[in-house]
């Protein structure tokens, strides 16, 4: 096929220029295909892909009105392959991309808990498996392609974007990222079934390294930095099949991701193995030609880098003219456009690009969806036990975030119909038996005239008050918004999302202003955290008797947090990302190397407030045995007994420093991790392996390398912490 086209229909096949939903229109006559989607066909012979067809939200300005259903996404969809097949010579299908950052960004598809929430719950498999349905609510509609951030380690939580990273660390990123595969793609499977889809991973690399939480800002760091921390997450994503992955905005020692051969070719196929395709970011190859002057120098640029296709560029479209100018050797194209079409015959778009697929229950996926959301909370304070709260007392529920679903839910959500999720007021009407009453006291950074004084009011009969602080995403018609739809300025106080970056992580003064006020009644308050980023609070901390950190917990979120606060589950998240003190502690990530520094400032505790892998329970539990085994790996065993009388789950963690080397070390490095359910008494053993790939070293110009020496295992759990000296 390649040897048969034409040099117009290879730069159509990696062609990604239009937005996808200005290829429809709604008209008195039904749907019909627009000139816009027509002419594009017709420029090239050829489309290789179409982004965001069913895409809803402000910025497609799709909603359920003016937006795709589920059944008329099936009609576009099939509608844009035979028109395809009737207009073009070679009749190649087109490869339909969607955002899946938590679940399809598309009307009548599920919203998941965003990564902040995910990684939290610290259970790849679980998260998998609400990939699995995401996937097939993909199929369904007629795409193949699902994007997703699953690559950026964020090591600064100013940084907006932070709520689409699992983690601040690169192995428990690495997990979750494969899971994605897994429960997108079907992992390294030769085909890619009926009811899978490629996944996307973003964003190739360092993004979540950037100056001052900038976002797509510039990145400073030296190669094991790079290596250690930003390069994992995809090297572990290559092993779990990945082919397809997205280039970061950001550059690296000063050359833009897009452009950097040594990143793209040396690093990712080179050295890592990698043979699928590169995805450029939204408008990003136009950044190269402010180095350029030039579209065909550009073009030529990236695609000799590494970059395999475009998204919404000006620039790819002058392939075919820096190809005919002698620019661009036409082997090089011709390299690119093998990689789309191997990937549209492993996605079986030859035989059918709109296979009739099994779809899970709605009952099944709701259930996945609260147990995700539910494994995601994080208890970090529990005074005198407040919590579990009795459902036969009274409750007030106070708060920016306790009645607004969208809060929960992130950026990059679609529309929702009002029938849609649960609030965390809902969810306590729901589980409380008694009386429930509500005020919102203020919004989220500006004060409500009144509000203080009706939340105050709300409250002096309740037994015990949940108060929902944090932040939001939530974008709505009037947020402005940049060609690539980071928004530009924010909208219904919009705290987070991308390019909605803080310099000042504390929480407003605002919600502050609220707790101190209900604080006045001397009843006890549980602050819940409905958040895209960790918020420093320090002043919170001892105004409130207990906090649960809640990430975005997705549409099932209000009553994951209700169940938890009702003792109906038991909390079971841990921290994947540090809480700092103050802003001026960062960055504050606990995988810092041990060099002999003066941690504490003057003016204050220079570690964070809660660290990375903490997080309570209602139950408490033993471990006991603990040993480690050295041969080709290491494999630690142990026993834990859940010594409470409910079911719950604790999550051990397994550490290690590395010593005897010529390097600092970390002051410890995630290696590996199992959650482990128990019932009331149970006693279980316990099992985590190091292979070489955990117990690999960067070693410059050598990549990974198994480094002989001694090595302490910390093994970690709550309330036990055990320490084995090895030698590898």
């Amino acid at each position: 096929m390649l040897k048969s086209m034409t040099l117009k229909e290879k730069v159509g096949q990696l062609n990604q220029r239009l937005y996808g939903w200005e290829a429809y229109e709604k008209t008195e006559n039904g749907i019909e295909l627009t000139d816009t989607f027509k002419d594009e066909v017709k420029r090239w012979d050829s489309l290789g892909f179409l982004y965001g067809v069913f895409r809803s939200d402000p910025w497609s300005g799709r909603n359920s009105e003016t937006g795709l259903s589920k059944k008329e996404a099936i009609e576009v969809s099939k509608m844009i392959q035979n028109y395809i097949k009737e207009n073009t010579r070679l009749k190649i299908p087109v490869f339909l991309s969607e955002e899946c950052p938590h679940g399809h960004q598309a009307l009548e598809s599920t919203t998941t808990p965003t990564n902040i929430a995910s990684g939290a719950s610290w259970n790849p498999d679980l998260y998998a498996d609400v990939q699995a349905f995401v996937a097939e609510e993909i199929r369904e509609k007629g795409a193949h392609l699902g994007l997703i951030s699953t690559l950026d380690v964020s090591r600064d939580p100013r940084w907006g974007r932070t709520e689409e990273c699992f983690s601040e660390d690169p192995f428990l990123t690495g997990q979750f990222s494969a899971a994605a595969l897994k429960g997108l793609q079907g992992g390294n499977a030769p085909k890619v079934a009926s009811n899978k889809t490629l996944a996307v991973l973003k964003h190739f690399a360092a993004q979540g390294s950037t100056m001052g939480g900038h976002n797509a800002g510039p990145v400073s760091l030296g190669k094991r930095e790079l290596y250690d921390i930003h390069l994992l997450p995809m090297k572990y994503s290559i092993e779990s099949g990945a082919e397809l992955c997205m280039a970061a905005y950001n550059d690296l020692d000063g050359i833009p991701c897009h452009g950097s051969e040594y990143l793209l070719t040396e690093i990712l196929r080179e050295e890592f193995g990698f043979d699928g395709a590169v995805m450029a970011d939204g408008c990003a190859l136009d950044r190269l030609l402010s180095l350029t002057r030039n579209y065909e120098q550009a073009a030529a640029w990236a695609l000799e880098s590494g970059v395999d296709i475009s998204l919404w560029d000006r620039v790819y479209p002058h392939l075919e003219e820096a190809v005919v100018q002698g620019i661009l050797d036409e082997s090089v194209l011709d390299r690119a456009v093998y990689r789309v079409l191997r990937l549209k015959e492993k996605m079986g778009l030859f035989d059918d690009p709109h296979p009739s697929i099994e779809l899970t229950s709605e009952a099944d996926k709701r259930k996945l969806n609260l147990q995700l959301a539910t494994e995601s909370l994080v208890l970090v304070k529990n005074e005198r036990n407040i919590l579990p709260i009795s459902t036969a007392q009274k409750v007030a529920v106070i708060g920016p975030n306790a009645d607004s679903l969208y809060n929960l839910l992130g950026d990059y959500t679609p529309f929702k119909t009002k029938d849609v999720g649960i609030t965390l007021l809902d969810g306590m009407k729901q589980v409380f038996s008694n009386e429930v009453t509500y005020a919102t006291g203020s919004m989220l950074t500006e004060a409500l005239s009144d509000g203080v004084v009706q939340a105050v009011e709300a409250a002096k009969n309740a037994d015990v008050i949940v108060v929902a602080l944090g932040g939001c995403s939530t974008r709505d018609f009037s947020t402005t918004f940049d060609d690539n739809g980071a928004a530009l300025t924010g909208s219904n106080e919009m705290t987070c999302g991308e390019n909605m970056d803080l310099s000042d992580i504390s929480l407003p003064t605002p919600q502050l202003e609220l707790v101190e006020a209900l604080r006045t009644l001397n009843k006890p308050i549980v602050a819940v955290l409905i958040q895209g980023r960790p918020y420093s609070l320090t002043e919170l901390e001892p105004l409130v008797d207990g906090i649960l950190i809640a990430g975005y917990p997705g549409e099932e979120g209000g009553l994951a947090i209700a169940n938890v606060l009702s003792g109906n589950a038991v909390p079971s998240g841990k921290l994947a990302m540090s809480i700092p003190r103050s802003s001026g502690q960062l960055p504050v990530y606990y995988n810092y190397r041990d060099a002999a520094f003066k941690e504490d400032y003057v003016n204050e505790n220079g570690k964070a407030l809660y660290p990375f892998g903490y997080g309570l329970s209602y139950a408490k539990f033993e471990i006991s045995n603990v040993t480690a085994e050295v041969g080709n790996q290491v494999i630690v065993r142990g026993k834990i007994k859940n010594m409470s009388d409910v079911r719950a789950a604790e999550v051990v963690q397994l550490y290690l420093y590395r010593k005897n080397s010529r390097v600092i070390p970390r002051v410890k490095e995630l290696k590996g991790f199992t959650k482990i359910w128990l019932d009331a008494q149970e006693e279980q053993t316990f099992e985590m392996v190091l292979t070489e790939k955990e117990l690999a070293d960067y070693v410059p110009g050598a990549g990974y390398q198994m480094i002989s020496g001694q090595i302490d295992l910390l093994i970690e759990a709550t309330d036990f912490s055990e320490k084995i000296e090895i030698k590898i």
